[in-house]
């Protein structure tokens, strides 16, 4: 996109076409507006079209241009923050929904993938969360617990059972989390574009939201070249967001964050290498993570931005880490590379905001965007028909709030996985 190979690499040259979309030269009258062509958009103009309300989306660039189309395409369910600890963080109604809702949210992407006949590489078969050493396994086991105690299909295994489905004895144990797996993600953001635009939904790419004014009783959001005219707007650009979503971008540092994918391995050898092809990611505070593709190409990231010199740091680490993890992948050669960023708030949990009467988001979903969008938009569109009320939300309201020395900190991640990464993995 933008003829930039590093903006969304592998998943650009391999997901199919997305819907032919133009940018917005009209005024257009709707039930709602969504600003915004990922998950959280696509999902809310679908699950809208589904109760009969109609809805369009203008979107700055293409679908999927932000997170969704960039991300490494793990399929997981929760967040980063222990689920025991989410009721005594929101209480113990919102706590204990959000927990319900993003534990079930990998079956609701496999449901719409399977629904709709999304050609997206969805492949549930769990993923694994890797243990670096005896911290990362104390993590791990802990965990483990308090989803088990849901009831959650997780389990903990340990150092010899982890080598065997790892392909490595790197680790010291790991967590197995059948509900989740991984996604083509560009793919699958595409996939619900095709689902939306064949309910009548209508997306217009190209199309920056430059204002949201009162237009009467309604919302007139501009363009460039046009307005949507709505009763409700949906803000749905989280860590991309500009212009007139500030307050959201202000209220999240960023964290830049890069994969790189090899060529297609031998089969012998990528046979060797997480034979039941789960997503991994590891407990490390810079973490990494792999995955891959059908085409047996290993798909390797982690923090850092490719552009300066953090291009060669990050590609000559990604180099020695993998030959460090998966010793009998031999010379080490990638096709291709590209980098985001991920949205961080304070918590590291996501938020949901009414900026004004009708004008309602869901955003920062510190890394986590494919399951938790894909439901939080379920949900919007449940709210926006009057099917559930704002307090019936797996999230209270909460206000914007700008993260405080957020410039200083992001530049600070940024630098600093370049220190790691130029030290790491050479012994």
């Amino acid at each position: 996109m933008r003829n930039d190979p590093r903006s969304h690499g592998l998943w650009e040259q391999t997901a199919p076409a997305a819907p032919r979309t133009t940018p917005l030269e009209e005024t257009l009258t709707v039930d709602v507006a969504i600003i915004g062509a990922g998950y959280t958009g696509l999902s809310t103009a679908l699950h809208l079209a589904h109760r009969g309300m109609s809805s369009a989306i203008v979107e700055a660039e293409e679908i999927g241009f932000g997170g969704a189309g960039r991300n490494v395409g793990l399929v997981n369910a929760g967040m980063w923050v222990m689920p025991e600890d989410l009721p005594g963080r929101l209480g113990a109604d919102y706590g204990n929904r959000l927990i319900r809702l993003l534990g079930d949210a990998p079956a609701q992407v496999w449901e719409l993938v399977k629904r709709y006949n999304m050609e997206c590489e969805a492949n549930p078969v769990g993923t694994l969360h890797a243990g670096v050493g005896a911290k990362g396994l104390a993590e791990l086991t802990e965990r483990a617990r308090q989803w088990q105690r849901l009831g959650a299909p997780v389990e903990l295994l340990d150092k010899a059972e982890a080598a065997r489905m790892l392909g490595t004895g790197c680790y010291e144990g790991a967590l197995l989390d059948r509900r989740a797996g991984t996604i083509q993600p560009l793919a699958y953001a595409r996939g619900l574009a095709h689902a939306a635009t064949g309910h009548g939904v209508r997306i217009f790419t190209g199309s920056p939201a430059t204002s949201i004014d009162r237009d009467g009783h309604l919302w007139r959001v501009k363009t460039p070249r046009g307005a949507l005219r709505a009763a409700s707007v949906v803000l749905a650009t989280d860590a991309y967001s500009r212009l007139v979503m500030q307050d959201i971008a202000r209220e999240q540092v960023i964290l830049p964050y890069f994969n790189m994918a090899t060529a297609p391995l031998p089969a012998d050898v990528a046979a060797q290498m997480v034979p039941g092809r789960q997503g991994v990611w590891d407990t490390k505070e810079v973490l990494s993570s792999f995955r891959f593709d059908r085409q047996n190409r290993l798909v390797f990231g982690s923090v850092g931005a490719l552009r300066n010199t953090g291009t060669a740091v990050h590609r000559a680490w990604a180099k020695r880490a993998l030959r460090k993890i998966f010793p009998q992948i031999g010379e080490v050669r990638f096709e291709h590379e590209w980098f985001g960023q991920i949205g961080m708030t304070q918590g590291n949990l996501p938020r949901f905001h009414r900026l004004e009467d009708g004008i309602v988001s869901f955003c920062g979903y510190n890394g986590r965007g494919i399951a938790p969008g894909t439901v939080f938009g379920q949900q919007l569109a449940a709210l926006l028909a009057g099917e559930i009320t704002e307090g019936e939300l797996a999230l209270p309201v909460s206000a914007t709030a700008p993260a405080a020395w957020r410039n200083l900190r992001s530049a600070f991640y940024e630098a600093g996985a370049q220190l790691v990464h130029l030290a790491g993995a050479r012994f």
